[in-house]
């Protein structure tokens, strides 16, 4: 489906029509073949360029294995609630110079809990044909439910579209949701089990670290 959203004649309402139609084909069944690798995505931005990183973590040891990044031109405005269409291109680059196979991506980024169904995590997911789990930092959308153990759902028109997890005690949660081809429970169990320094994942704090150290070296030239 075409995403370049830098022609003439592109709109924020076109877009969002994209949104809605790309997330009548998220799958919300686990389809993972495996846990054995598994990736974080950031994106960071200096100057006119986009940074995407990508950390491959061992599941279990959650030990370093890949580190890869891509540097591409920002060919898209900050448009909240579009932020896919901007983030993508270096996401998507960096993902395909892997030479490990990850079996599922943890995104700093909204799934399915967003206003038009398809946030990064699930954009990404649906270009790369991998199961992705969107992990934000803050709620871009809904309500949150009644919180126990540790966890609420999220709300949005009337269905579950998400959780608030409490990953660290006495911390903000962050809000897991569905990317592509995994179900929420199983995205809950997976962010919960990489989760060690911070209430962020450690597959994504690694890939942020790695877009950070790059775009400081990108500023020094």
């Amino acid at each position: 489906m075409e995403t370049d959203c830098t022609r003439p004649k592109f709109s924020i309402k076109k877009a969002h029509k994209v949104q809605s139609d790309l997330a009548k084909s998220i799958v919300f069944e686990d389809k993972l073949q495996d846990t054995h690798l598994i990736a974080g995505i950031d994106i960071a931005y200096t100057k006119e360029l986009s940074i995407g990183a990508v950390a491959v973590l061992e599941y279990d040891s959650l030990e370093l294995v890949e580190l890869q990044t891509a540097v591409t031109r920002t060919r898209f405005p900050y448009v909240p609630t579009l932020l896919s269409f901007r983030e993508l291109p270096p996401a998507v680059q960096s993902v395909r110079k892997l030479r490990s196979q990850p079996s599922i991506f943890l995104v700093d980024g909204q799934g399915f809990a967003h206003p038009y169904g398809c946030g990064f995590a699930s954009h990404l997911g649906l270009v790369i044909q991998k199961p992705t789990i969107g992990v934000a930092k803050s709620r871009l959308c809904g309500k949150i439910g009644e919180a126990r153990e540790g966890m609420a759902f999220l709300y949005y028109q009337n269905r579950i579209v998400g959780a608030a997890v409490t990953t660290k005690k006495n911390q903000n949660p962050v809000y897991v949701s569905v990317g592509h081809m995994v179900s929420l429970e199983t995205a809950i169990r997976i962010v919960k089990h990489c989760t060690v320094r911070s209430r962020v994942p450690e597959p994504i704090l690694r890939a942020h670290a790695i877009a950070a150290a790059e775009k400081r070296k990108i500023n020094m030239t």
